[in-house]
Protein backbone atom coordinates (compact mmCIF):
# COMPACT_ATOMS: atom_id res chain seq x y z
CA UNK A 1 0.00 0.00 0.00
CA UNK A 2 1.39 3.40 -1.01
CA UNK A 3 0.57 6.27 1.28
CA UNK A 4 -0.45 9.44 -0.54
CA UNK A 5 2.04 12.33 -0.45
CA UNK A 6 -0.97 14.56 0.13
CA UNK A 7 -2.35 14.79 3.64
CA UNK A 8 -6.09 14.16 3.40
CA UNK A 9 -9.27 13.86 1.38
CA UNK A 10 -10.89 17.30 1.33
CA UNK A 11 -14.69 17.28 1.42
CA UNK A 12 -16.95 20.29 0.87
CA UNK A 13 -20.64 20.57 1.71
CA UNK A 14 -23.41 21.20 4.22
CA UNK A 15 -23.70 19.66 7.64
CA UNK A 16 -27.22 18.48 8.47
CA UNK A 17 -29.18 17.10 11.32
CA UNK A 18 -31.14 14.07 10.08
CA UNK A 19 -34.39 13.30 11.83
CA UNK A 20 -34.74 9.64 10.84
CA UNK A 21 -38.05 7.87 11.29
CA UNK A 22 -38.07 5.11 13.88
CA UNK A 23 -40.34 2.93 11.73
CA UNK A 24 -42.49 3.01 8.60
CA UNK A 25 -45.30 4.84 10.35
CA UNK A 26 -43.05 7.92 10.02
CA UNK A 27 -44.50 9.48 13.14
CA UNK A 28 -41.55 9.48 15.54
CA UNK A 29 -37.97 10.40 14.75
CA UNK A 30 -34.45 10.20 16.20
CA UNK A 31 -31.85 12.94 15.69
CA UNK A 32 -28.55 12.06 13.98
CA UNK A 33 -25.63 14.03 12.64
CA UNK A 34 -26.01 13.90 8.87
CA UNK A 35 -25.51 15.39 5.46
CA UNK A 36 -23.98 13.53 2.54
CA UNK A 37 -20.59 15.19 2.70
CA UNK A 38 -20.39 14.84 6.49
CA UNK A 39 -21.26 11.15 6.14
CA UNK A 40 -18.57 10.67 3.51
CA UNK A 41 -15.90 12.49 5.55
CA UNK A 42 -16.75 10.46 8.66
CA UNK A 43 -16.84 7.26 6.63
CA UNK A 44 -13.34 7.94 5.29
CA UNK A 45 -11.95 8.65 8.75
CA UNK A 46 -13.55 5.52 10.20
CA UNK A 47 -11.81 3.25 7.68
CA UNK A 48 -8.31 4.56 8.08
CA UNK A 49 -7.77 7.59 5.88
CA UNK A 50 -7.61 11.26 6.95
CA UNK A 51 -10.45 13.61 6.00
CA UNK A 52 -10.96 17.35 6.32
CA UNK A 53 -14.32 19.07 5.93
CA UNK A 54 -15.15 22.51 4.56
CA UNK A 55 -18.55 23.52 5.92
CA UNK A 56 -20.30 26.26 7.88
CA UNK A 57 -21.99 26.15 11.28
CA UNK A 58 -23.21 28.66 13.87
CA UNK A 59 -22.57 29.00 17.59
CA UNK A 60 -25.92 27.67 18.87
CA UNK A 61 -26.31 24.35 20.67
CA UNK A 62 -27.22 22.39 17.53
CA UNK A 63 -24.13 23.72 15.75
CA UNK A 64 -21.96 22.84 18.74
CA UNK A 65 -23.46 19.34 18.69
CA UNK A 66 -22.67 19.02 14.99
CA UNK A 67 -19.05 20.18 15.33
CA UNK A 68 -18.47 18.02 18.39
CA UNK A 69 -19.84 14.93 16.64
CA UNK A 70 -17.79 15.59 13.49
CA UNK A 71 -14.58 15.98 15.48
CA UNK A 72 -15.41 12.82 17.45
CA UNK A 73 -15.33 11.02 14.13
CA UNK A 74 -11.75 12.15 13.61
CA UNK A 75 -12.61 14.56 10.81
CA UNK A 76 -10.63 17.81 10.76
CA UNK A 77 -12.57 21.09 10.90
CA UNK A 78 -9.45 23.22 10.42
CA UNK A 79 -10.93 24.74 7.27
CA UNK A 80 -14.57 24.93 8.39
CA UNK A 81 -16.19 28.28 9.14
CA UNK A 82 -18.19 29.43 12.15
CA UNK A 83 -20.67 32.26 11.52
CA UNK A 84 -22.58 32.82 14.79
CA UNK A 85 -25.95 33.44 13.12
CA UNK A 86 -25.83 30.26 11.02
CA UNK A 87 -28.32 27.49 11.84
CA UNK A 88 -27.64 23.95 10.64
CA UNK A 89 -30.24 22.58 8.23
CA UNK A 90 -32.47 19.72 9.38
CA UNK A 91 -34.27 17.16 7.25
CA UNK A 92 -36.86 14.48 7.99
CA UNK A 93 -36.08 11.05 6.55
CA UNK A 94 -39.09 8.78 6.07
CA UNK A 95 -38.76 5.01 5.76
CA UNK A 96 -40.55 3.31 2.87
CA UNK A 97 -41.32 -0.25 1.81
CA UNK A 98 -38.20 -2.32 1.21
CA UNK A 99 -36.32 -0.20 3.77
CA UNK A 100 -35.76 2.55 1.22
CA UNK A 101 -35.82 6.13 2.46
CA UNK A 102 -37.26 9.43 1.30
CA UNK A 103 -36.07 12.91 2.28
CA UNK A 104 -39.17 14.98 2.95
CA UNK A 105 -39.23 18.49 4.45
CA UNK A 106 -36.07 20.55 4.88
CA UNK A 107 -35.82 22.98 7.81
CA UNK A 108 -33.40 25.77 6.96
CA UNK A 109 -33.64 28.96 9.01
CA UNK A 110 -30.57 30.62 7.45
CA UNK A 111 -30.39 29.51 3.80
CA UNK A 112 -28.40 32.57 2.74
CA UNK A 113 -25.54 31.90 5.16
CA UNK A 114 -23.22 29.70 3.12
CA UNK A 115 -19.51 29.04 2.83
CA UNK A 116 -18.26 31.99 0.79
CA UNK A 117 -15.32 32.21 -1.59
CA UNK A 118 -13.31 34.27 0.89
CA UNK A 119 -13.77 31.50 3.49
CA UNK A 120 -11.75 29.09 1.34
CA UNK A 121 -8.16 28.51 2.48
CA UNK A 122 -5.79 27.66 -0.35
CA UNK A 123 -3.64 25.62 2.04
CA UNK A 124 -6.46 23.06 2.26
CA UNK A 125 -6.29 22.42 -1.48
CA UNK A 126 -2.49 22.23 -1.47
CA UNK A 127 -2.75 19.37 1.05
CA UNK A 128 -5.67 17.54 -0.57
CA UNK A 129 -5.18 14.31 -2.50
CA UNK A 130 -8.83 14.38 -3.53
CA UNK A 131 -11.43 17.14 -3.52
CA UNK A 132 -14.91 15.69 -3.09
CA UNK A 133 -18.17 17.61 -3.55
CA UNK A 134 -21.81 17.01 -4.42
CA UNK A 135 -24.79 18.98 -5.71
CA UNK A 136 -26.54 19.49 -2.36
CA UNK A 137 -25.76 23.19 -2.02
CA UNK A 138 -25.57 24.20 -5.68
CA UNK A 139 -29.17 25.46 -5.69
CA UNK A 140 -27.95 28.52 -3.78
CA UNK A 141 -26.05 31.19 -5.80
CA UNK A 142 -23.41 31.78 -3.12
CA UNK A 143 -22.77 28.07 -2.63
CA UNK A 144 -22.66 27.55 -6.39
CA UNK A 145 -20.02 30.28 -6.77
CA UNK A 146 -18.04 28.79 -3.87
CA UNK A 147 -18.20 25.33 -5.43
CA UNK A 148 -16.76 26.70 -8.66
CA UNK A 149 -14.00 28.56 -6.82
CA UNK A 150 -13.14 25.49 -4.74
CA UNK A 151 -13.02 23.36 -7.85
CA UNK A 152 -10.62 25.81 -9.50
CA UNK A 153 -8.35 25.75 -6.43
CA UNK A 154 -8.38 21.95 -6.38
CA UNK A 155 -7.48 21.77 -10.06
CA UNK A 156 -4.72 24.34 -9.57
CA UNK A 157 -3.13 22.11 -6.93
CA UNK A 158 -3.70 18.93 -8.95
CA UNK A 159 -6.11 17.26 -6.56
CA UNK A 160 -8.26 14.50 -7.99
CA UNK A 161 -11.81 15.81 -8.49
CA UNK A 162 -14.51 13.48 -7.17
CA UNK A 163 -18.20 14.32 -7.63
CA UNK A 164 -21.21 12.61 -6.11
CA UNK A 165 -24.36 13.76 -7.91
CA UNK A 166 -26.52 13.23 -4.79
CA UNK A 167 -29.55 14.98 -6.26
CA UNK A 168 -32.19 16.25 -3.81
CA UNK A 169 -35.02 17.61 -6.03
CA UNK A 170 -36.88 19.34 -3.18
CA UNK A 171 -34.04 21.83 -2.76
CA UNK A 172 -34.22 23.17 -6.34
CA UNK A 173 -36.58 25.72 -7.88
CA UNK A 174 -37.19 23.43 -10.85
CA UNK A 175 -35.99 20.13 -12.32
CA UNK A 176 -34.51 22.03 -15.27
CA UNK A 177 -32.40 24.27 -13.04
CA UNK A 178 -31.17 21.19 -11.21
CA UNK A 179 -30.39 19.34 -14.44
CA UNK A 180 -28.55 22.23 -16.09
CA UNK A 181 -26.55 23.29 -13.04
CA UNK A 182 -25.24 19.83 -12.20
CA UNK A 183 -24.56 19.11 -15.86
CA UNK A 184 -22.05 21.96 -15.99
CA UNK A 185 -19.73 20.11 -13.60
CA UNK A 186 -19.63 16.68 -15.23
CA UNK A 187 -16.77 17.45 -17.61
CA UNK A 188 -14.58 18.56 -14.69
CA UNK A 189 -14.85 15.34 -12.68
CA UNK A 190 -12.14 12.69 -12.57
CA UNK A 191 -14.41 10.45 -10.49
CA UNK A 192 -18.23 10.44 -10.69
CA UNK A 193 -20.64 8.48 -8.56
CA UNK A 194 -24.38 8.55 -9.20
CA UNK A 195 -27.37 6.33 -8.69
CA UNK A 196 -29.11 4.91 -11.76
CA UNK A 197 -32.10 7.26 -11.32
CA UNK A 198 -29.74 10.24 -11.14
CA UNK A 199 -28.02 9.12 -14.32
CA UNK A 200 -31.36 8.79 -16.13
CA UNK A 201 -32.29 12.29 -14.98
CA UNK A 202 -29.00 13.93 -16.00
CA UNK A 203 -28.60 12.10 -19.31
CA UNK A 204 -32.31 12.08 -20.20
CA UNK A 205 -32.16 8.35 -20.95
CA UNK A 206 -34.06 5.30 -19.76
CA UNK A 207 -31.52 2.46 -19.83
CA UNK A 208 -28.14 1.90 -18.22
CA UNK A 209 -26.54 1.38 -21.63
CA UNK A 210 -27.91 4.60 -23.09
CA UNK A 211 -26.98 6.56 -19.99
CA UNK A 212 -23.40 5.29 -20.06
CA UNK A 213 -23.13 6.14 -23.75
CA UNK A 214 -24.35 9.68 -23.06
CA UNK A 215 -21.85 10.15 -20.22
CA UNK A 216 -18.97 9.19 -22.51
CA UNK A 217 -18.89 12.72 -23.95
CA UNK A 218 -17.57 14.06 -20.64
CA UNK A 219 -14.39 11.92 -20.63
CA UNK A 220 -14.63 11.13 -16.91
CA UNK A 221 -11.83 8.84 -15.74
CA UNK A 222 -13.91 6.71 -13.39
CA UNK A 223 -17.72 6.50 -13.41
CA UNK A 224 -19.74 4.43 -10.95
CA UNK A 225 -23.49 3.95 -11.32
CA UNK A 226 -25.00 2.35 -8.23
CA UNK A 227 -28.12 0.22 -8.60
CA UNK A 228 -28.96 -0.59 -4.99
CA UNK A 229 -28.89 -4.26 -4.08
CA UNK A 230 -27.84 -5.10 -7.65
CA UNK A 231 -24.40 -3.56 -7.16
CA UNK A 232 -22.62 -1.05 -9.36
CA UNK A 233 -21.81 -0.46 -13.01
CA UNK A 234 -18.19 0.63 -13.34
CA UNK A 235 -17.09 2.54 -16.45
CA UNK A 236 -13.41 3.16 -17.18
CA UNK A 237 -11.50 3.66 -20.42
CA UNK A 238 -14.57 2.83 -22.50
CA UNK A 239 -15.10 -0.47 -20.67
CA UNK A 240 -18.16 -1.26 -18.57
CA UNK A 241 -18.12 -3.89 -15.81
CA UNK A 242 -20.95 -4.87 -13.51
CA UNK A 243 -19.70 -5.32 -9.93
CA UNK A 244 -22.16 -7.26 -7.74
CA UNK A 245 -22.99 -6.44 -4.17
CA UNK A 246 -23.48 -9.03 -1.43
CA UNK A 247 -26.65 -10.41 0.12
CA UNK A 248 -27.63 -8.76 3.38
CA UNK A 249 -30.66 -8.27 5.60
CA UNK A 250 -31.42 -4.64 4.84
CA UNK A 251 -32.46 -2.43 7.77
CA UNK A 252 -32.04 1.11 6.42
CA UNK A 253 -30.44 2.33 3.18
CA UNK A 254 -29.78 5.83 4.58
CA UNK A 255 -26.07 6.53 4.12
CA UNK A 256 -25.31 3.38 2.11
CA UNK A 257 -24.28 5.44 -0.92
CA UNK A 258 -22.13 7.63 1.32
CA UNK A 259 -20.39 4.57 2.78
CA UNK A 260 -19.76 3.43 -0.80
CA UNK A 261 -18.20 6.79 -1.71
CA UNK A 262 -16.05 6.83 1.41
CA UNK A 263 -14.62 3.46 0.37
CA UNK A 264 -13.74 4.71 -3.11
CA UNK A 265 -12.10 7.87 -1.77
CA UNK A 266 -10.14 5.93 0.84
CA UNK A 267 -8.72 3.65 -1.82
CA UNK A 268 -7.82 6.57 -4.08
CA UNK A 269 -6.13 8.49 -1.25
CA UNK A 270 -4.03 5.51 -0.17
CA UNK A 271 -3.37 3.89 -3.55
CA UNK A 272 -4.02 6.51 -6.22
CA UNK A 273 -6.41 6.37 -9.14
CA UNK A 274 -6.83 2.80 -10.42
CA UNK A 275 -4.62 2.08 -13.41
CA UNK A 276 -6.57 -0.86 -14.82
CA UNK A 277 -10.20 -1.93 -14.97
CA UNK A 278 -9.31 -4.86 -12.71
CA UNK A 279 -7.91 -2.56 -10.04
CA UNK A 280 -10.95 -0.29 -10.36
CA UNK A 281 -13.19 -3.32 -9.94
CA UNK A 282 -11.43 -4.14 -6.67
CA UNK A 283 -12.05 -0.57 -5.45
CA UNK A 284 -15.75 -0.81 -6.35
CA UNK A 285 -16.24 -4.27 -4.84
CA UNK A 286 -14.72 -2.98 -1.59
CA UNK A 287 -17.04 0.06 -1.73
CA UNK A 288 -20.08 -2.12 -2.50
CA UNK A 289 -19.43 -4.14 0.61
CA UNK A 290 -19.12 -1.00 2.72
CA UNK A 291 -22.46 0.21 1.37
CA UNK A 292 -24.04 -3.15 2.14
CA UNK A 293 -22.57 -3.10 5.65
CA UNK A 294 -24.09 0.35 6.27
CA UNK A 295 -27.52 -0.84 5.12
CA UNK A 296 -27.61 -3.48 7.86
CA UNK A 297 -27.92 -0.78 10.54
CA UNK A 298 -30.19 2.21 11.14
CA UNK A 299 -28.94 5.72 10.50
CA UNK A 300 -26.19 7.15 8.34
CA UNK A 301 -22.98 7.88 10.24
CA UNK A 302 -24.06 5.49 12.98
CA UNK A 303 -24.09 2.69 10.39
CA UNK A 304 -20.69 3.47 8.88
CA UNK A 305 -18.16 0.70 9.56
CA UNK A 306 -14.95 1.24 11.53
CA UNK A 307 -11.60 -0.08 10.34
CA UNK A 308 -11.53 -2.94 12.84
CA UNK A 309 -14.90 -4.15 11.52
CA UNK A 310 -13.71 -4.47 7.93
CA UNK A 311 -10.19 -5.81 8.32
CA UNK A 312 -11.14 -8.95 6.40
CA UNK A 313 -12.10 -6.77 3.40
CA UNK A 314 -8.57 -5.35 3.22
CA UNK A 315 -6.75 -8.69 2.96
Amino acid sequence: MTQSKKEFVLVYGDAFVDFISNDRTNTTFTKFLGGTTVNVAAGIARIGAPASLITITGDDEVSKFVRREIEKEGVSLDYAKIVPEKRVTGVHVHLLEGNERMFTDYMDETPDLQVEIEHLNEEAFEKASVFNFCSNTMFHPTALATTKAALAMAQKHEAIIAMDANIRPLRWESPQQCHDTIGEFLSQADVLKLADEEMFFLTETKTIEDGIAKLAQYNIGLVMITVGADGTYLVMNGQTVHVPSIEIVCVDTTGAGDAFMSGILRQIHLNGMPKTIEEARDYVYFANRLGAFAATKAGAITAMPHLHEIQELLK
